[in-house]
């Protein structure tokens, strides 16, 4: 959270515990020992206690005490009980300030130890991609749609095998630790499976067969597999996932679709037909966008679905990741609030004409092929 802060630069909540003593010690002066303001001086150790560690509470309690002491002497309580409550009611309150502020040292230390473990398991899960692959410049997006998280079900990897270049983005259905285990079941099938299997075939079906042996009942992942060899073209593979975007250097915008969408991984082995790879051309200059339907189902106020199409000439700029960067800030504008689902985006460029573009801006000391 981020603290107000006064003109001088000084967080206000910092202060706060003093300025309220300081408020009730003069409402008391001012009213006179009638009204009873003395006992509220205990607000300033408690407001420290929420806010502060445990010796500025302690620090801040003998400072009350000694408001307390000086402003019944004033008054003249101390020859009734009443000095010796609001006394007793300051003390009270610091001591329960201070083991309010202990145990709120102690949970913040505890989440540090869990956050940390937290983005280890993250990066180890969802690493970090090759700037560059091969022909390729790629650039990688994710947006999860848990606040503080930085992944959930969507999943995304660039290997570089000896068949070619292997790219994978899935998203698994449902939400949660659940999701995230079975991404990590698919991602760690993929790495292995991509430099064994000689076609994209072979490996759908060994993440078929992993991810069926660790989802129960109806579950299942989306995903698509792309391939890129030597030649000027890529082969996909699609289980159930939304089609690829594809930019040319001209700027036409395509979606090719397979011949025949197989079922998601997960679900192959109820039935039928085993997917079938096909090819689309993709040459020097040439972009693609591999997603998760968290960006193309994302809506805006009035309840349209984001143009991902109308938004392809975002992607001109030459540097990958900022191109990406400002697709993905659009993204969110037109949600115009968090997303309802996470949002995955891998592109992938070949790195030819957009490359010799970027020569100039090498030279100045930003390659932005590295």
């Amino acid at each position: 959270m981020t603290m107000a802060k006064s003109a001088a630069g000084v967080p206000v909540l910092f202060w706060m515990p003093v300025a309220v003593m300081a408020v009730v010690a003069a409402a008391d002066v001012v009213a006179g020992p009638g009204i009873g303001f003395l006992p509220l001086v205990s607000l300033g150790p408690a407001f420290s206690g929420l806010l502060g560690g445990w010796r500025r509470t302690a620090l801040i309690g003998v400072v009350a005490l000694l408001v307390c002491v000086g402003l019944g002497l004033y008054d003249g309580l101390f020859v009734e009980r009443r000095g010796f409550t609001a006394m007793a009611s300051v003390v009270g309150v610091t001591g329960a300030g201070i083991a309010a502020a202990v145990m709120r040292s102690h949970r913040e230390e505890e989440l540090a130890g869990v956050k940390s473990i937290a983005e280890v398991a993250q990066r180890v899960l969802l690493r970090p991609v090759p700037r560059t692959a091969g022909p390729l410049q790629v650039a990688v997006s994710y947006t999860s749609a848990v606040a503080e998280a930085r992944i959930g079900g969507d999943l995304y990897e660039v290997v570089a095998s000896p068949h070619g270049i292997r790219v994978i983005v899935g998203d698994v259905q449902g939400k949660g630790l659940a999701a995230v285990e079975t991404a990590a079941v698919v991602l760690g099938a993929f790495r292995e499976a991509a430099h064994d299997e000689p076609d994209l075939v072979g490996l759908g079906e060994r993440l078929e067969r992993s991810v069926a042996r660790e989802l129960r009942g109806e579950k299942f992942v989306t995903a698509v597999l792309a391939e890129f060899g030597p030649g000027h073209d890529v082969v996909f593979l699609n289980h159930g996932h939304p089609a690829p975007m594809v930019v040319r250097e001209g700027g036409t915008v395509d979606f090719p679709q397979p011949p025949s969408y197989a079922l998601p991984l997960g679900l192959g082995a109820h039935v039928g037909e085993a997917p079938e790879p096909y090819r689309v051309d993709f040459g020097p200059g040439d972009q693609l966008l591999l997603y998760t339907d968290g960006v193309t189902e994302a809506r805006d106020a009035r309840g349209c679905f984001y143009p991902l199409r109308d938004r392809a000439d975002l992607l001109e700029d030459p540097d990958a990741q900022r191109a990406l960067e400002a697709l993905r800030e659009d993204l969110v504008r037109h949600a115009a609030g968090p997303l309802q689902d996470d949002a995955a985006m891998l592109l992938l460029r070949y790195r030819g004409r957009l490359e010799a573009e970027s020569v100039p801006l090498a030279c100045e000391g930003r390659d932005l092929a590295r």
